[in-house]
């Protein structure tokens, strides 16, 4: 059974220059502990999709599910709970007006998660999981690295202890080396808390080592669907094979593959 179910959405922001279509009818689904990419260039869609499966925007048509019910447009607290976000930016994700430690806690206190004098216990428990001592939470964000803020917007997001995490690009500020050290934490922490995935990527690179499933997305509409190896060995759409064309080659078998995707045989 899918935990996460988008049933025939589109999403249409109405402007002074008429009508934009950001995501027209689309149907895809998740199941529990699977991580689905959703790629496509800037404008795809992409983005409008994730922010339909946090509740900031409801759609114009269509419905979304979790867990076998009907997601409303204004959530509930649990809904908010089980479907937390990790934002691309790690610094402007984090108030620098708070220590690490307060924002983590924050969603403790907005959803009343266990009781007020063992919350710190918790931001510390989150801190570790990620990799960071837990006498981090008294630091500010300005002090972190670029990765270490990262996983501290990871923290955050696991303290509430969600089923599904929607990840926005949360490596595409970060250099190669911290980028593969987070991506090695999330598919850790997948297979360790039995997490469920919605990974939003313009970069193919990236879903190769993280993705069971890839949904492509182009001008708004879902092209094309499927396993990360079919989609890497054998895409059928012009515009995935042209995304592929693009992704770092790593041995000469793959770039053997590309170079047969790039002739059309």
């Amino acid at each position: 059974m899918s935990l996460l179910e988008v049933q025939n959405v589109s999403k249409t922001f109405h402007t002074d220059h008429g009508p934009v279509h950001a995501v027209r009818d689309v149907s895809l689904s998740v199941a529990q502990g699977e991580c689905l990419a959703v790629v496509g260039e800037s404008g795809s869609g992409k983005t409008t999709l994730a922010n339909m499966i946090l509740g900031i925007l409801a759609p114009s048509s269509g419905r979304l599910r979790f867990d076998g019910a009907d997601l409303p447009s204004r959530r509930l607290p649990d809904h908010r709970r089980a479907i937390q976000l990790v934002q691309q930016n790690p610094l402007s994700s984090l108030n620098p007006k708070r220590t690490i430690g307060a924002s983590i806690r924050l969603g403790l206190d907005t959803y009343g998660i266990g009781d007020r004098s063992g919350r710190w216990r918790v931001v510390e428990e989150a801190l570790d999981a990620v990799g960071l001592p837990p006498a981090m939470r008294k630091r500010a964000p300005s002090s972190l690295s670029g990765g270490q803020r990262q996983r501290v917007g990871i923290a955050r997001a696991l303290a509430c202890d969600p089923r599904i995490v929607v990840l926005d690009e949360p490596t595409s500020a970060l250099d190669v080396l911290v980028q593969a050290r987070v991506l090695r934490l999330l598919n850790d922490l997948r297979v360790s808390r039995g997490l469920t995935y919605v990974f939003i990527t313009h970069d193919l690179a990236v879903v190769r080592n993280v993705a069971d499933r890839v949904a492509v997305f182009k001008s708004g509409q879902l092209v094309e669907t499927g396993t990360t190896e079919a989609i890497f060995t054998n895409p059928r759409d012009p515009y995935t094979r042209s995304l592929i064309s693009a992704v770092p080659v790593v041995d000469d078998d793959e770039l053997s593959l590309r170079n047969s995707l790039a002739e059309g045989t």
